[in-house]
C-alpha cells in the first residue's frame, strides 16, 4: 500500500493521518502514536500501513483547510549539511568541501509547511534554502557506505532558512543563523524509502513572491546520502527519527549581486517532485504570534 504521512492539527496537537494514492486524506487519530521518534523505531511505517489497511473504509477524511503540522513529530537531532550543491558552493564564494560540512538546527525550530516564518527580531538578512530531509529509521552506528540506505526511513521536504548575519557575521558556529523559531518547517508528508525511487534524481525548486529563484535537481550534490549517513554515523548515533538535511541548491538570497533577503509580506512557495509543496508567509517577529 503506497501510503504518504503527515501531522495535522494545532501547534502542540497534532495528530496523524496519511494521503492515499487517489488524493483522498484519511484522519488516523486512533492509530497507536505519534509520527515521532518512537513511532520510526517501532516499525511505525509498516503498522500504520496496517493499520489504514484495516481500517481505510471507516476513516474519516482530513479537511483541506486544516493545519499541517511538520510530517515528523520532534526528532532528537536535526542535523544540516552546508555547501553541499556545486553550484551553491560557487555562488557562495567557497570552495566544494573534501567533506561534509555538518551543523545542527535546534528542534525548537521545527513548524509546520504552510506556517508563518518569523524574520527574527532586528533581522535585514533572513534567507531561504530548499532541501531534501532524510529520515532515519533505524540506529545507525559506525555504518558503512553500502550498508547507509538500508537505514532511512523516508524523505521529506525542508526550508532551511538562515538568519545570514547571526549565521556568518557573530563569530562561531553556524547553528546560530539556523535555530529562530520557525526556520525548519517540514512536510507536508513523510515518504517512506520505498516509495521514492532514486532520491538522489529529484528536481526541486523554490519561489519567492512567484519568480522562481531555486530550480536545481539532487543529482547534483556533492555528497550523496549514503555517504553521509555513513559520515555522521562515524561521529554521532543516529537514532530512529533523526533528521538531515542534505544541503540546498544555488539561488539563496546571499548569493545574488546585491543579496536579496526577506520582507514582511513576502511569500515563498518550495517544493520537490513526489514530495509535496509548501507555502510560507514572512512576518515581522513584533507581530508574530508565537507560543510560549
Amino acid at each position: 500500500m503506497n501510503l504518504q504521512m503527515f501531522r495535522f492539527g494545532a501547534p502542540g496537537k497534532e495528530r496523524p493521518g496519511v494521503l492515499l494514492p487517489d488524493g483522498r486524506r484519511l484522519d488516523c487519530s486512533d492509530f497507536d502514536g505519534d509520527l515521532g521518534p518512537e513511532f520510526f523505531a517501532r516499525d511505525g511505517v509498516a503498522r500504520l500501513t496496517t493499520f489504514v489497511r484495516s481500517h481505510q473504509d471507516e476513516l474519516p477524511t482530513v479537511a483541506d483547510d486544516v493545519r499541517l503540522g511538520s510530517c515528523v513529530g520532534r526528532p532528537h537531532k536535526l542535523f544540516c549539511i552546508g555547501l553541499n550543491y556545486k553550484k551553491h558552493a560557487a555562488e557562495s564564494g567557497m570552495d566544494v568541501p573534501t567533506e561534509p560540512v555538518v551543523f545542527t538546527k535546534a528542534t525548537s525550530a521545527i513548524c509546520g509547511p504552510n506556517d508563518d516564518v518569523v524574520i527574527p527580531k532586528g533581522s535585514e538578512k533572513s534567507d531561504w534554502e530548499v532541501e531534501l530531509m532524510v529520515v532515519i529509521g533505524k540506529t545507525a552506528r559506525y555504518v558503512e557506505r553500502d550498508q547507509a540506505m538500508a537505514h532511512v526511513a523516508g524523505y521529506a521536504v525542508h526550508n532551511d532558512y538562515s538568519e545570514r548575519a547571526w549565521q556568518l557575521e557573530r563569530g562561531g558556529q553556524w547553528v546560530k543563523g539556523k535555530s529562530f523559531d520557525t526556520f525548519a518547517p517540514i512536510g507536508p508528508v513523510f515518504a517512506p524509502a520505498d516509495t521514492v525511487a532514486d532520491p538522489e534524481n529529484l528536481r526541486l525548486w523554490l519561489d519567492l513572491n512567484g519568480e522562481r529563484l531555486q530550480d536545481s535537481n539532487t543529482n547534483d550534490m556533492v555528497f550523496g546520502i549514503a555517504e553521509l549517513i555513513a559520515y555522521l554515523s562515524h561521529c554521532v548515533t543516529l537514532e530512529p527519527g533523526d533528521c538531515i538535511s542534505t544541503g540546498t541548491p544555488a539561488g539563496v538570497g546571499l548569493g545574488f549581486d546585491p543579496p536579496r533577503y526577506l520582507s514582511p509580506g513576502d511569500v515563498v512557495t518550495l517544493g520537490i517532485d513526489g514530495l509535496g509543496q509548501q507555502r510560507q508567509t514572512a512576518v515581522a517577529y513584533e507581530v508574530a504570534e508565537l507560543g510560549d
